[in-house]
């Protein structure tokens, strides 16, 4: 087998599993928040600042695992 379709296979599946754990994190993360809000309105600020940086955490191993991909595509 072709050691670049490998790559490419891997690269694409590497990155569908961190599009898919995102995905799940900050929905999870989002509908938390959401709950927090409605059970203290006042808090409101404070839990949506969290959330915010949260969802910047959690897009930013997106972001490696898009690194981690392309690197390893073009290092074949």
């Amino acid at each position: 087998m072709d050691p670049k379709i490998v790559a490419f296979f891997s690269a694409g599946i590497g990155m569908a599993g961190a599009a898919c754990g995102t995905a799940i994190g900050i929905g999870w993360l989002a509908s938390r928040a959401m709950e927090g809000m409605a059970r203290q309105p006042e808090a409101a600020g404070k839990i949506q600042t969290g959330m915010i940086l949260a969802i910047a955490f959690i897009e930013a191993i997106a972001l490696y695992a898009l690194v981690v991909s392309l690197i390893l595509a073009t290092k074949v």
